[in-house]
């Protein structure tokens, strides 16, 4: 049996994301979005998922390149960023992990712990604020993928828990999604396959703390160059199994022109593909409100 998991991330990032997210549900291709607790255009994001309770909505963790729930220099020390606008966290995942796995001498009061315990604090704010909103979370997934790092992993899962959500987005690519996405850069087709070596670490961690997750995500290698032609190799290529298409559609306006991104004019490309994209009979689609 094929099941398809098909998620649009950065739902609420601006007014064109969200247009473009609404469209493709109306559509009937798109199951699932995950919506940022902070952002721009979060209000109507909140407003569109109460209406449309068919689409899948989970929370979609920013602990890079995005604003805290929780307030700076009081209840966050060491996840936000001490140089740039109050509240905000550090700009590239790089960084982030730079401060997660750096190690400090004895007499110095931060610990790694410290952080976790701020990652856990701010995901949990950030689930619970969009709980509070009315919406009933389907699953959990991180901006820039940070959860499959072990020292995030394990802390966002005890705030998705405590806000009682048991479903969280699997972030690694599977062989045969590597193999089947056409025109993927080779700098980026090395990274997703070096952080493959992750993934035994986070089936472990998933399974101890109770959850349950898909095969795996396809389409993270074709972030960036995800047309028609490349969902239609990836779509063609899938198993047997329960896989989630990561998307990232939107309109290319004045709004997502002054976010910090690398996505674009491949947004737009995305959400023509998705418009377009032909689901074989032999595809059952569902969000994660629906895993088993």
């Amino acid at each position: 049996m094929k099941r398809l998991i098909v998620n649009a991330d950065d739902f609420g990032l601006t007014s064109g994301v969200n247009q473009a997210i609404v469209e493709l549900q109306g559509h009937g291709v798109l199951t699932s979005a995950t919506l940022m607790a902070k952002a721009s255009a979060t209000d109507d994001a909140v407003q569109f998922a109460i209406a449309n309770p068919s689409l899948g909505v989970g929370c979609h963790v920013v602990l890079v390149d995005g604003v805290s729930v929780l307030r700076p220099r009081h209840e966050l020390v060491w996840l936000v960023d001490p140089v740039r606008t109050v509240g905000t966290f550090r700009p590239t995942l790089g960084s982030f992990l730079h401060q997660l796995y750096q190690e400090r001498g004895s007499l110095w009061p931060f610990s790694n712990r410290t952080l976790e315990k701020e990652i856990e604090a701010e995901a949990s704010a950030q689930i619970r604020l969009l709980q509070s909103r009315g919406l009933k979370l389907t699953h959990i997934d991180t901006h820039k993928h940070t959860h499959m790092f072990p020292r995030a992993l394990r802390p966002v899962l005890r705030a998705a828990r405590g806000a009682g959500i048991r479903a969280v987005r699997n972030p690694f690519e599977p062989a045969w999604s590597v193999r089947a996405t056409p025109g993927a850069p080779w700098l980026r087709r090395a990274q997703v396959q070096l952080l493959r070596t992750l993934q035994s670490s986070f089936r472990r961690i998933v399974a101890e703390e109770g959850f349950i997750t898909t095969d795996g995500a396809i389409g993270v290698l074709a972030t960036g160059t995800l047309n028609s032609s490349a969902l239609a190799s990836l779509l063609n290529a899938m198993p047997d199994g329960t896989w989630e298409l990561v998307t990232h559609p939107g309109y290319n306006d004045a709004a997502l022109a002054k976010v910090r991104t690398r996505l674009l004019a491949s947004r737009e490309i995305e959400y023509e593909a998705l418009k377009n994209a032909s689901i074989s009979q032999g595809i059952e689609l569902i969000h994660f409100g629906q895993l088993r």
